[in-house]
């Protein structure tokens, strides 16, 4: 059975006609183009999927585009504007986070999300106290970005780079 959406990517309307089973990650990559997430594992386990969805992180190979009729998406793609990068990206070239770069969109969008986290307030399992502002400490980073694998191992210069985006101890 098909569907119509409209998905918002990255600053633009897209209409769509989509078989129902059709993942948000699919309907990007195959029908937008739009190869920034990419499909890692397909179970949700990896986060090389990781867009922003109406503004939190989501895992895109688990949403179905169904049910995300008018939602906003943003990709690592559309982090940047007006030709200048976004603190995350920036940060995540300045520490040298990266390696071969195929789960890189992800994490970026990951850790856009985390550094939003933490300015709400939200609480994760590596704070010692729920009902304190979280602090990007090491383990608090590591802890909130445990959800992005990188078969590279270069978790030693991403933890540093979203605390360099997020203002902290780096």
């Amino acid at each position: 059975m098909d569907a119509e959406v409209t998905l918002t990517v990255d600053g633009t309307a897209h209409r769509l006609t989509v078989d129902t089973r059709t993942t948000l990650l699919d309907a990007l990559r195959e029908r937008l183009g739009n190869t920034s997430p990419k499909k890692g594992c397909d179970h949700g386990q990896c986060g090389a999927c990781t867009v922003l969805l109406d503004g939190k992180r989501a895992l895109s190979c688990l949403a179905l585009a169904v049910a995300h009729d008018g939602a906003e998406i943003i990709t690592a793609d559309g982090l940047a504007a007006d030709g200048e990068l976004h603190p995350v990206q920036q940060a995540f070239l300045d520490r040298d986070a990266f390696q071969c770069g195929y789960c890189t969109p992800g994490q970026i969008c990951s850790a856009v999300g985390v550094l939003d986290e933490v300015r709400r307030g939200w609480p994760s399992h590596a704070g010692p106290d729920l009902t304190a502002d979280p602090e990007l400490s090491h383990d608090e980073v590591a802890e909130r970005m445990s959800g992005n694998l990188c078969r590279c191992g270069a978790y030693v210069n991403i933890v540093p780079a979203v605390q360099q985006a997020g203002g902290g101890q780096a």
